[in-house]
């Protein structure tokens, strides 16, 4: 192994670790790097951030290994320093810190003994950031029988979380003898619902030429009849046997979103397509929901909403899974509670989504012929945004020349992140961060700039409801938003939808009531349209224009919406250019 001294450097005892602990990294945001010791002796300064990453101290690991890593550094073994320093990184889920660390490697010391190690965890790096592209290039490049059932097993982890057709198709052409691509391919047509009858032809070539069981690859016709009426579930946290106000007033949303659902419920009433509703209180906590879930009435129902808290929602999408019943998370960004489930939907846009269709937007809009420049809170969300927006603009030919992660509430974080930033030179700059904290301190920052020189700003449609920003700075020049709950207030289908909410609720809708009554519209619909098992149904319908907002789109097998507004401030009024 790499190592011999010591197994905490055999690349696939880090690589089992980093999968398995994947869930639990999650849960931990990264904690600010310390500033390495000023050790004089290089060698000694090595021995001591290996015991660190032995002993599970990462980022002081990191930040003493990333300095001996630089060819400027003529250290001995700063080989080793820079992969030992990518792990570190990895173990951290710093993943742009990590894959710039093996691209010193690979650049700087190309004759590396141990290269196909740092090749297994590039192929990983990139899985991470969603660009599957370079990592099935990176995998391929290993030597054979080097890392095979390593390598076999992380494809098989990451695959699945393709979306885009495309990409699937522009792999498959590629390597064309990559049977673990291929049978992940399979399953996503046959069972994360995106077979249609176009993909027959395929499907069998793939069968007959990596000896696939037909009986299993077969797509099953639906059996699952259709009803003239439905019963659907709602899983909620009412919190009932709590009637303090602060409970009351901490669950407003939860009442808005519910009261949205019942408008939905008599719109589809009236258009002949009668639906019950069934409320549950799963309360704050997940013992209660699991009694819900005990209950056997819950197996027969058509269609599952809730509920809104993560934990809960993992435990949902389980049961669904296992009862074979759709179900939709009503307010959930997180990407990772669909994987793998073909019966888990998002009503909105995950943020690896957002950060995909907004990178897209960017590189149409503003060129590719400068580097972007790209901050971000260290947060999951965040990061996963951060990850899916660097890989979809770098492979559609941009280039992101600056990655950096804030604390929000940490001033010298938030300094160091806007430090000696080269705007100038920059094609825009995107700031992703829900905290109030982050418009001022970024619109300080960018207006620094002449106006003449002055690089696009991309940022989160949270900002636009921030108070502590001026509508003058939010309509500036060269400033637009991510905007995945874009709704136009002067629209005919909003103007109904609040005056029919008016009448019944006696007080304006919400945006949570918007979010209810659209998700029941276009779901309950689909269950009239084409039965309780829709998925296949979903993934070839294509975009479809909301009553509220600007539409639903679960094309190719996503399982969140892939319609994502980037809006501009103009005149007072919000203008929809994607």
């Amino acid at each position: 192994m790499l190592f011999p001294f010591t197994r905490l450097h055999s690349f696939r005892w880090l690589v089992a670790g980093l999968l398995l602990s994947a869930p639990a990294l999650a849960q931990t945001p990264a904690k600010p790097r310390p500033a390495a010791p000023p050790a004089a002796d290089p060698t000694a300064r090595y021995r001591t951030a290996k015991a660190q990453l032995d002993q599970g101290n990462y980022a002081a690991a990191l930040a003493q290994l990333e300095p001996l890593a630089q060819p400027t550094a003529r250290f001995a073994r700063a080989a080793d320093a820079a992969y030992l320093a990518a792990v570190a990184a990895a173990r951290l889920k710093q993943w742009p810190e990590a894959e710039q660390l093996l691209n010193l490697l690979r650049t700087e010391y190309p004759t590396y003994p141990n290269l196909p190690d740092a090749l297994l965890l590039q192929g990983q790096v990139s899985f991470e950031q969603e660009d599957f592209d370079t990592a099935l290039k990176t995998l391929a490049a290993l030597p054979a029988g080097k890392f095979g059932p390593e390598r076999e097993g992380m494809k098989a982890t990451y695959l699945p979380r393709i979306k885009e057709r495309n990409t699937w198709l522009r792999n498959l052409r590629r390597y064309p003898d990559d049977a673990t691509l291929a049978r992940a391919y399979a399953d996503r047509l046959v069972f994360g619902g995106a077979y249609t009858d176009a993909d027959q032809g395929q499907l069998n070539d793939l069968i007959t030429k990596f000896g696939l069981d037909r009986n299993r690859y077969t797509p099953r016709p639906r059996t699952v009849a259709k009803k003239s009426s439905y019963n659907v579930a709602v899983l909620l946290p009412f919190e009932l046997n709590d009637p303090s106000w602060q409970t009351v007033r901490k669950n407003q949303f939860v009442t808005d979103l519910y009261a949205g659902l019942r408008l939905a419920q008599d719109s589809l009433q009236r258009a002949g397509r009668p639906l019950q509703l069934f409320a549950y209180d799963t309360g704050a906590d997940t013992l209660t929901l699991k009694q819900v879930l005990a209950l056997p009435e819950l197996a027969s129902m058509d269609l599952l909403i809730g509920p809104v808290y993560k934990s809960g929602a993992k435990l949902l999408g389980r049961y669904a899974r296992e009862h074979q019943i759709i179900c939709v998370n009503p307010l959930s960004q997180d990407a990772d509670l669909v994987i793998d489930n073909p019966w888990h939907y998002l009503f909105s846009p995950s943020t690896a989504t957002q950060g995909r269709v907004a990178a897209q937007f960017a590189l149409t809009s503003f060129g590719g012929g400068r580097p972007g420049v790209l901050l971000h809170e260290d947060s999951k969300d965040d990061a996963a945004f951060a990850n899916a927006y660097k890989a979809e603009y770098e492979s559609q030919g941009g280039k992101i020349g600056l990655v950096r992660r804030f604390n929000p509430d940490v001033d010298e974080s938030l300094s160091t992140a806007f430090a000696a930033l080269d705007l100038p030179n920059a094609s825009h700059l995107m700031v992703f961060s829900d905290n109030r904290r982050l418009g001022p301190y970024t619109f300080s920052q960018w207006q620094q700039q002449p106006a003449a020189t002055r690089v696009p700003l991309l940022a989160p449609g949270s900002w636009l409801e921030n108070p502590r920003l001026d509508v003058s700075q939010l309509g500036m020049p060269g400033v637009y938003f991510i905007q995945p709950k874009y709704y136009d207030e002067q629209g005919p289908g909003f103007r109904r939808f609040r005056q029919l909410y008016l009448q019944r609720q006696h007080l304006p809708p919400s945006l949570f009531a918007s979010q209810g009554f659209e998700l029941l519209m276009y779901f309950g619909t689909a269950l009239f349209q084409y039965g309780p098992a829709f998925q296949a149904n979903l993934a070839s319908a294509g975009a479809m224009p909301g009553v509220i907002f600007d539409g639903m789109n679960y094309t190719g097998g996503a399982h969140d919406n892939q319609v994502v507004p980037i809006v501009k401030l103009s005149n007072l009024e919000l203008q929809v250019l994607r």
